[in-house]
């Protein structure tokens, strides 16, 4: 996971919360939204490390 990534998931996590607190149902979806964002940041960077260990494991070819 990367800091952007945690960072935007616990920033949804506490508008989420103050939206509950608040009645702001509109606080409350973006709170949703951005922890969504924060999930799909993660995803994606753990992709390009696997994609990278991938592309090592295979051994790089400059030939082409």
């Amino acid at each position: 996971m990367t800091d952007e990534s945690a960072k935007d998931k616990v920033a949804g996590k506490a508008k989420e919360a103050m939206g509950k607190m608040t009645g702001n149902k509109r606080m409350e979806a973006e709170g949703k939204a951005d922890q969504a964002k924060g999930k799909a940041k993660g995803a994606m960077g753990g992709a390009q490390e696997r994609a990278e260990g991938v592309k090592d494991s295979l051994g790089r070819d400059d030939r082409n």
